[in-house]
């Protein structure tokens, strides 16, 4: 599966898309801090910086899933809530891409705001569009807790899926390579994730710190069987109470889901920069449940018409 994700931030979904063995071919990020962060991390994958000024047509029919967390800001219960009078409402934008390239899938987040401002005019007209484009939306609310979160992290997720642009793409494909060729190649790709390192999180509800461990520095091949093996994964602790916990986290010291090394940076512009970029990125463990069943669905799919 050929992946790129807008608005992309520190690469929350193609974070996901890893562990699940996608392969991200481009991302379009307007942020410095953010760039430096996905040119690191995904040093194959195209970027691309301002997404008004981006022409995506060079890749209609060849990408299976787009992502995007197109900007809250405008309805955000922490800011103004202009809404559509924001400059920073970018929803025409991502869905001028998505009409660009064409994928088969769309999965879109933003914060949970998004469901009542102005009666819901942004969150029907996400759908209504998607829908004109020919895609079967549907919209989700799914929180960091439900992962085992230590926070609670409501947020609304679209996932869409267009049939038609999947059997364009798929007839293409067919007439490029072989079926033997395809499955060599699916199979690769879901063999070569390796992991750099082993994370394992812990918290509680007292104000201890989340912490991880240091890298394993191991590398090993995963089969298919083993895709999805959580040990290659964050996860947080599971049995966690939250009705006690605070509305606004405690930054630096607290449940708030931040490495601790960022405690100690004496730089502040970069930790400025780190802190925001976590405020606004994705949880890529919930990513993940979404994308396992599109990933299911295509596997079997596929088997189904040989």
């Amino acid at each position: 599966m050929n992946h790129i994700g807008l608005f992309e931030g520190i690469g929350g979904f193609s974070l996901a898309a890893s562990w699940v063995g996608w392969k991200t071919v481009a991302w379009c990020e307007w942020n410095e801090f953010g760039q430096k962060v996905l040119k690191y991390h995904f040093p194959e994958a195209e970027g691309f910086d301002d997404i008004t000024k981006t022409d995506f047509t060079k890749y209609a029919n060849k990408i299976d899933i787009i992502t995007g967390g197109f900007p809250c800001q405008p309805y955000s219960h922490a800011g103004k809530r202009l809404g559509k009078d924001d400059e920073r409402h970018l929803w025409p934008e991502m869905l001028r891409a998505i009409r660009e390239i064409k994928p088969s899938y769309v999965v879109a987040e933003n914060v949970l705001g998004l469901v009542n401002w102005n009666d819901g005019l942004v969150f029907h007209e996400v759908q209504v569009d998607l829908e004109n484009e020919g895609y079967e939306v549907q919209p989700y609310i799914l929180p960091a807790a439900s992962q085992n979160a230590p926070h609670k992290r409501d947020r609304v997720w679209f996932v869409a899926y267009s049939h038609n642009n999947r059997t364009i793409r798929r007839t293409r494909q067919n007439e490029s390579e072989s079926q033997k060729e395809r499955v060599q190649k699916r199979n690769a790709v879901q063999q070569s994730v390796k992991p750099s390192s082993v994370w394992k999180f812990s918290a509680d509800t007292n104000g201890n710190r989340l912490e991880r461990c240091i890298p394993t520095n191991k590398h090993r091949q995963f089969s298919a069987k083993e895709k999805y093996d959580e040990k290659r994964i964050p996860t947080y602790k599971a049995g966690l109470q939250f009705q006690n916990f605070p509305t606004q986290p405690p930054l630096c010291g607290g449940d708030d889901g931040l490495p601790t090394q960022l405690d100690g940076i004496t730089f502040s512009k970069w930790r400025n920069e780190s802190i925001k970029a976590y405020g606004n990125a994705i949880v890529p463990q919930v990513a993940l449940q979404i994308f396992k069943t599109i990933d299911q669905y295509e596997i079997q799919t596929n088997s189904n018409t040989g």
